[in-house]
């Protein structure tokens, strides 16, 4: 929503033939709480996994195989040894350089052009606008048209990427049935690597893109049946999509937390088998 420099100007909120009112909004309710609360817990979300993957300590436990989804894949020579079950493709990072280079710019890409995470920064950051009713804080509006905010338009290939990731964090998640014998075992890391998974992958299947991939381009649903069946249920998780961002970003925290307590030695795993 564009607003314009004052009074009978341009085509804004503000201009002529639009009702004249002096109040920013005629909105009664506290609106500026979800803006607030949006800024407040994605910088602390934000500076806790700066702080954990620029610190490169306690990401992994080797008894267990439990490995931080904010070091996965572990692919440096910083990396023990046993956490490297995909090679070893660099030498050591130096201090500050995250371990898991090679996910964590797709993934970052892939939540910044998530469209609900497009509302949520445009709105708390940018107040662009800061809520509905209520006129942006900006003079002018180019859209999503110009640089940076042109990048958005690749979100379909941000979520490729986004999938290979998640298989990634699956693969990690399995690894983790690891006893102390190293055999089959399960402990409460276990569980929650499993569980940081499954809504992970409700997060990226649920996300616009899946949806229109499964679905979006098909003329008939009446001759695609099992095209429209995923696309049910897609949709169905797309509706729970904001949800599920919030949700993830606590899961990926506390599964980090759990590890890295581990790794410390600051608490025991607890242990249900082996």
């Amino acid at each position: 929503m564009a607003v314009d420099a004052g009074p009978g100007t341009g085509t804004g909120v503000f201009s002529a033939g639009r009702a004249s009112i002096a109040q920013r909004t005629l909105r009664t309710d506290n609106w500026r709480r979800a803006p607030i609360l949006t800024v407040v817990l994605l910088t602390l979300w934000v500076l806790y996994a700066l702080i954990r993957t620029m610190t490169q300590r306690n990401y992994f436990v080797e008894e267990f195989h439990y490995l931080s989804p904010f070091s996965s894949p572990c692919v440096s020579a910083s990396c023990p040894p046993e956490a490297r079950d995909f090679g070893t493709w660099f030498g050591d990072f130096p201090p500050l350089i995250p371990l898991a280079i090679l996910s964590l710019p797709f993934l970052l890409g892939f939540r910044l052009t998530c469209y609900y995470y497009r509302r949520a920064y445009y709105r708390s950051y940018w107040l662009s606008p800061p809520a509905c009713a209520v006129p942006d804080a900006h003079e002018r509006y180019s859209g999503e048209t110009r640089f940076p905010l042109i990048i958005q338009n690749v979100h379909r290939y941000f979520f490729y990427a986004a999938v290979l990731v998640s298989l990634v964090n699956t693969y990690d998640a399995i690894r983790a049935f690891q006893g102390k014998d190293g055999g089959f075992g399960i402990g409460l890391g276990t569980v929650i690597m499993v569980g940081n998974v499954v809504l992970l992958w409700a997060y990226t299947i649920s996300c616009h893109s899946c949806r229109h991939i499964t679905g979006g381009r098909l003329k008939h649903f009446s001759k695609h049946p099992v095209r429209y069946r995923i696309w049910t249920q897609v949709s169905r998780l797309n509706t729970r999509h904001m949800q599920l961002a919030w949700i993830t970003l606590g899961t990926l925290m506390l599964t980090d937390a759990y590890i890295g307590l581990v790794a410390s030695g600051a608490i025991s795993d607890l242990r249900f088998i082996n």
